[in-house]
């Protein structure tokens, strides 16, 4: 497989030793994206991890919810930016970027998401997001009120909050295998 930038600290697990439900979802990404991300292969070598992860993960990410695609993505970038994890930056950049049809969105909110050139409602999401992310023991009915000034309900106060929480614990994760990003992902939705 090429594109798969080596976790320096864990093997990559070997797909020829992994069981049939993991390698299916692999390869299935492969044969979608054109390459295997590396997240895949770290996390493949505890079958068990793997599987709760990506069910959490599709959860959120897929699941139903008023979040719009784009919108869990900057919730992704701006938690991963604030996390240091180069990583999950970059290919959730690569997804944003392409969910938002915009090849400059990633970039401002991974550098300062106050600045990007995104909605007063987004702003908003993403301030919550980081708190949650940094000071989430500080959260009190104040921050509930700032979303709902932008139409956000309680429900989607749970979906950014679950999101840059599971986050924080795939950041740490990436940051602790050394994880690094495909090549593949530097250059989509750029053009």
């Amino acid at each position: 497989m090429t594109g798969i930038s080596a976790a320096t600290r864990y093997p990559l697990a070997d797909l020829t030793e992994v069981p049939d439900d993991i390698r299916d979802r692999i390869l299935a990404v492969q044969e979608k994206s054109g390459f295997v991300p590396s997240v895949f292969l770290v996390l493949a070598r505890r079958p068990d991890e793997f599987r709760a992860f990506f069910a959490y993960h599709d959860a959120l990410m897929e699941g139903p919810g008023t979040l719009s695609k784009a919108e869990r993505e900057m919730v992704v970038v701006a938690t991963s930016s604030h996390n240091h994890c180069l990583y999950c930056v970059v290919a959730h950049g690569a997804i944003l970027r392409i969910r938002a049809k915009d090849p400059l969105v990633a970039d401002q909110v991974a550098v300062n998401h106050r600045t990007a050139d995104i909605t007063p409602r987004q702003h908003a999401m993403l301030d919550f997001a980081l708190k949650v992310t940094a000071a989430s023991h500080t959260i009190d009915d104040s921050d509930h009120e700032a979303l709902a000034a932008h139409g956000f309900t309680a429900e989607d106060a749970w979906d950014i909050a679950a999101i840059a929480a599971f986050f924080g614990l795939s950041n740490r994760m990436a940051n602790v295998t050394e994880m690094r990003p495909n090549p593949e992902f530097y250059a989509m939705g750029r053009g």
